[in-house]
């Protein structure tokens, strides 16, 4: 697995459009935390129990080949990293994730989107 800051991930998925970008947080974060443009929801885990998805590979393996680029962002960056661990043992080839995720890391006061992350980094997202 790759690792690309967000903005260089941004610009990876400009650069080649055929790409799938799949954002694997919860499906509340999702709708209302806000998510990047152009990111298919796929979670990794979800709630009420936050158990892994089951499905999560055969989902993917629906939307894409295992030969096509794979993108991933969560939370983050950490969720992502599992999912594509699991997605590289099913036998995905190109797979990449987002370091910082959509919102960075907690700062000293317990708050995300202030150091790091996609949205913090200016690039578009939006809020359903």
């Amino acid at each position: 697995m790759k690792h690309l800051e967000p903005k260089e991930a941004y610009q990876f998925l400009h650069d080649h459009p055929t790409a799938l970008f799949i954002d694997c947080r919860s499906e509340m974060e999702f709708l209302f935390v806000g998510h990047p443009v152009g990111a298919m929801m796929i979670p990794w885990n979800d709630g009420p129990d936050w158990e892994i998805n089951p499905h999560f590979v055969a989902h993917v393996r629906k939307a894409a080949s295992v030969d096509r680029p794979i993108v991933l962002i969560c939370r983050s960056g950490n969720r992502s990293v599992s999912a594509g661990y699991a997605l590289e043992e099913a036998g995905f080839t190109e797979v990449y994730n987002v370091l910082h995720g959509f919102e960075g890391e907690l700062d000293d006061n317990h708050q995300r989107g202030t150091q790091t992350g996609w949205r913090r980094d200016g690039l578009p997202w939006e809020q359903c």
